[in-house]
């Protein structure tokens, strides 16, 4: 009974952390999304609050670090509840650096409103790579919520995809600046948000990669990924 009491307590701390782990994606999801409508429209209150907020995230992150390693020493899991856990660390990490990225996306919307005469037309660039990455976000994080391998690894993809319309982003704004050199500065930024959403979208594929491992055991991290072979 001892052994089979100390695995319900397991699962219970486990699953206490995974909510908190969700309701960190939430928070992360919130502030891309309010950070890339203070560059749409240039709200330089609505950039303030986002990066505010992101203190919360990064207190989060350290609760849930501290979380996991008591975890681990308490309940010494072994196999795939290791690699749970383990897998829980990076997806906390990979939410932190998002809430970063976000954060910096505001800061370069408050920027731009604050030395004010800006056009933010720029954005029209960006709305597409914006959409996609924040449709990875949400499915990664749906993906990890319900451990859904079948669904993660179809989002490896959907990362491709971003990759490309960046690339893409990048080359129009090359051409802009070398057109006419009083885009410049607006091209820069416009640029440095386009990075931002682009590791945002690789952050997420990060965690669709997590999901992975957890369900079936593989690391396919630096690797093109394999389909799952069908069940026998």
């Amino acid at each position: 009974m001892t052994g089979e009491h100390s695995s319900k307590q397991y699962d219970h701390e486990l699953e206490a952390i995974r909510s908190k782990v969700l309701l960190m994606g939430g928070m992360v999801e919130t502030a891309f999304d309010e950070a890339l409508e203070a560059f749409r429209v240039g709200d330089a209150a609505r950039a303030e609050r986002v990066i505010l907020d992101d203190q919360a995230v990064n207190q989060l992150e350290v609760q849930l670090d501290d979380a996991c390693s008591h975890l681990i020493v308490r309940r010494q899991p072994t196999a795939n509840d290791l690699r749970t856990v383990m897998a829980t660390i990076k997806v906390i990490t990979d939410l932190e650096r998002i809430g970063d990225e976000a954060s910096k996306i505001a800061r370069t919307a408050k920027s731009l409103h604050e030395r004010g005469g800006v056009s933010f037309a720029h954005y029209d660039m960006v709305r597409t790579i914006a959409k996609g990455t924040c449709d990875l976000l949400h499915n990664a994080l749906d993906a990890f919520a319900r451990l859904d391998g079948k669904q993660a690894l179809e989002l490896i993809a959907a990362d491709e995809v971003i990759d490309h319309e960046f690339r893409t982003i990048l080359r129009n704004l090359i051409t802009f600046m070398m057109e006419d050199p009083r885009t410049i500065s607006s091209a820069l930024d416009t640029l440095w948000v386009a990075k931002a959403i682009e590791r945002i979208g690789d952050h997420a594929k990060n965690i669709a990669e997590y999901v992975i491992y957890v369900v079936e055991g593989r690391d396919i991290r630096h690797s093109k990924p394999v389909a799952s072979e069908p069940a026998v």
